[in-house]
């Protein structure tokens, strides 16, 4: 990592154009090509795949993405009236004139299938369903807003016209650059409060800024050669963001250390990524490590997301141990304030003792272990009790903002067809023969015999297959539209298909949404296994000690729950969501749990690395454990805090990225950083090792034996020769409060 350093300070010029030529390349060529997001949703193997799949392959003509137009007229009038249907008649067929529109089918055509249920009981609500030529992934967002356009021009008073399906939620804006602009302006200040110097607290959002734009573009990039979901790059952004200025802000906060050690710039750079450096890499590695972690889970759809967050990691790292040296060295000691710089021209190098409000706090944590140790424990037991009603699902349209356009669709469709026509089941199967004809033209009236069914369309017949659309009373997300499919699948379809080769499949959005979360349910223990348990090998050969790691696991398991029940109580029970701007409470999305594991294990063994390797180092030294907890904790909370602020600002600048996913992920993540800085690592774990004692650094003698030693962070030099006036580090901890 020396030498690394050493060249980037020596040939800063040219380290810093060789990012910038990395950021412009990458953001010329997704410029070029454009995106190819994806949310393929569909697990192979399940149900619902093969129902998709036969589907596919019996109806090949059935066309590309289905929309619909939703109108509603007031109390006065239906949508049978004559100007209400001259109007919306002409509208369709301007629409049908549109470009990369299929077909249109709506309520008011003479002896069309299904025309007269496209209009509600009470005759005020109606809808037509938009086909486009292509598929949701391959849809022209222009020509799904001139659909829109064209639509919302039949508006007038007493006639609502409102649009809904995944081509309109294209034009939905989702864009983060409101959150980052947010995000990046907090941390700002949070740095130059921190550091006293402009220059100083630039360089953590420059060098986040080059590498997390640089990630940007490969994610674009990637979403090319493979599934990427449209939420890859802001989550990446959110997660790059936080990470890269808090990654720099350790390096840059050694660097100010060893100048004021009176360190000449490029030798305190160097050591800077000497030691932190080695810290951040070791972090970021273990972020990637769990997030690619997801590649055991064997979905395609999560394989995309891991790649994309784990690239905008290596990259942040990359940019704080190259590019960030080199901005160092260029702004030279202007990293230290007017007055720092001042101070050390007159009084000459000094350590840096910690003071105030850092080292009072560690002195009253020493003095009262068990009682702050209860109080964080009540706090984490509190925040983590909404968690027990976690109810995965995946949200939709529904849950949007109350004034798009999409929830006002939804809505008015549940207000007037029931809540169940938002999202119908597909039932698929391949027929050999006059046997499964008959039962299948049968299967209609057992199937509206069944609990839970809203209508049942005639059977479609196709080239060997046949499907029809189930309608549940009940809304998609809820727990009784589950229970239908569970019953349709295992008792219903099978006793229909008794003495026949039927084989009815289960298809639908609904229901591929169900069989996503049973796998994501089902695979979710061995996952957070894996990671926990990686994150224990880690810290075990790191810190050379049973209890660190077995802490650390304990805390990673309470982060994770806390935040949950803070998830849970917003987006699900939905206190604030509306008030927010995040939508109506539904579900949470099953990828959710995987994501924040693999990210929260990586942040939080960030802030376990930067204050146990203190106390570790402290320890070593003094074999006190009651003053290396002291003193560990006393020299970094102030940065760790400062950290967890800035990535706390950022993750909850999200919330305005017009995203329920991306918010979701922001409220989580911020609540998992604050709870992780504030209770467990400033709180909970000095409180539990001013418990243990001793017993915190025990490790069995064979064991020791047999593990290799690794070094994450190595100290600062301490054989350097005695300044006048400087004290040594007994007189240090002398000086801390007691």
């Amino acid at each position: 990592m020396a030498a690394l350093a050493r060249w980037c300070v020596r040939h800063r010029l040219v380290a810093v154009l060789l990012w910038l030529l990395a950021l412009g390349s990458t953001a010329a060529a997704a410029a070029a090509v454009g995106s190819a997001y994806s949310n393929d949703y569909e697990v192979p193997g399940t149900e619902s795949d093969r129902a998709s799949r036969l589907l596919a392959e019996g109806f090949p003509d059935l066309g590309g993405d289905g929309d619909f137009v939703v109108w509603h007229t007031g109390a006065d009038q239906t949508v049978r009236a004559a100007a209400v249907e001259q109007t919306m008649t002409e509208t369709l067929d301007r629409i049908a004139e549109l470009p990369g529109i299929a077909s249109v089918a709506g309520p008011y055509t003479d002896g069309g299938s299904g025309s007269a249920a496209r209009i509600s009981a009470d005759g005020r609500t109606a809808y037509a369903t938009v086909t486009f030529r292509e598929q949701l992934d391959s849809v022209d967002p222009a020509q799904a807003e001139a659909l829109v356009a064209t639509a919302k021009a039949a508006a007038a008073d007493g006639l609502d016209v409102e649009l809904g399906g995944g081509a309109i939620g294209l034009t939905e804006s989702k864009s983060a650059k409101t959150a980052e602009i947010v995000g990046v302006a907090v941390a700002a200040v949070v740095l130059f409060l921190a550091f006293g110097s402009l220059a100083a607290s630039l360089l953590p959002i420059a060098t986040a800024v080059v590498s997390v734009g640089t990630a940007y573009a490969g994610i674009v990039l990637l979403g090319h050669v493979m599934t990427v979901a449209d939420f890859a790059p802001m989550l990446g952004t959110l997660i790059g963001l936080g990470v890269g200025i808090d990654y720099a802000l350790f390096i840059v906060t050694r660097h100010r250390k060893g100048l004021k050690r009176g360190l000449p710039v490029a030798e305190a750079a160097e050591q800077a990524v000497a030691t932190t450096g080695r810290a951040v890499v070791f972090a970021g590695a273990t972020v990637c490590i769990a997030l690619l972690g997801m590649l055991i889970l064997r979905l395609s759809f999560l394989n995309g997301v891991a790649i994309a967050a784990s690239l905008t990691v290596i990259l942040t790292v990359a940019a704080s141990v190259t590019l960030l040296p080199a901005l160092l060295s260029l702004i030279g000691p202007r990293a230290l304030s007017r007055r720092e710089r001042r101070r050390l021209a007159e009084r000459g190098p000094l350590p840096e003792v910690p003071t105030g409000l850092a080292a009072r706090w560690s002195a009253f944590v020493e003095r009262h272990p068990k009682a702050l140790g209860g109080v964080a424990v009540a706090v984490i037991a509190l925040l983590a009790v909404p968690t027990l009603s976690l109810h995965l699902g995946t949200s939709d349209q529904g849950n949007n903002a109350s004034t798009a356009t999409t929830r006002q669709a939804y809505d008015l469709l549940a207000d007037g067809f029931g809540p169940g026509v938002n999202g119908p089941l597909t039932l698929v199967t391949e027929i050999h023969g006059a046997a499964d004809r008959l039962a299948l033209d049968n299967l209609g009236a057992t199937l509206r015999a069944t609990p839970g069914v809203d209508s049942v369309s005639p059977v479609t017949y196709g080239d060997g297959a046949a499907f029809l659309t189930v309608v549940p009373d009940s809304a998609p997300q809820s727990q009784r539209t589950s229970d239908l499919v569970d019953r349709l699948r295992s008792d219903v379809l099978p006793r229909a298909g008794t003495g026949t080769s039927l084989d009815v499949h289960v298809g639908g959005v609904t229901a591929g949404y169900d069989d996503f979360a049973e796998i994501i349910v089902g695979k979710l223990p061995l996952f957070v296994g894996v990671v926990i348990g990686l994150g224990c090998v880690l810290l075990l050969l790191a810190f050379r000690s049973v209890g660190i790691p077995l802490k650390a696991a304990v805390m990673n398991v309470a982060a994770v729950a806390a935040s949950f029940g803070v998830v849970v109580a917003v987006f699900q029970w939905g206190w604030g969501s509306e008030l927010l701007g995040l939508g109506r409470a539904g579900p949470i999305e099953p990828f959710l749990p995987v994501i924040m594991v693999s990210v929260l294990f990586g942040l939080s063994m960030d802030y376990q690395v930067f204050l146990v390797s203190r106390m570790y180092e402290e320890w070593l030294e003094t074999g006190d454990n009651r003053v290396a907890v002291r003193v560990g904790l006393a020299e970094t909370s102030r940065v760790i805090n400062s950290a967890a602020v800035i990535m706390i600002s950022v993750f909850l600048a999200f919330v305005l990225s017009g995203d329920r996913v991306i918010a979701m992920f922001g409220i989580a993540l911020a609540a998992a950083v604050a709870l992780d800085a504030f209770v467990l690592r400033t709180l909970l774990v000095p409180a539990l090792m001013h418990l243990l004692g001793g017993a915190n650094w025990w490790l069995p003698a064979r064991l020791d034996r047999w593990l290799p030693r690794i070094s994450i962070e190595v100290p600062e030099p301490r054989h350097r020769a005695r300044i006048p006036g400087r004290r040594d580090r007994q007189d240090e901890r002398s000086r801390l409060p007691m």
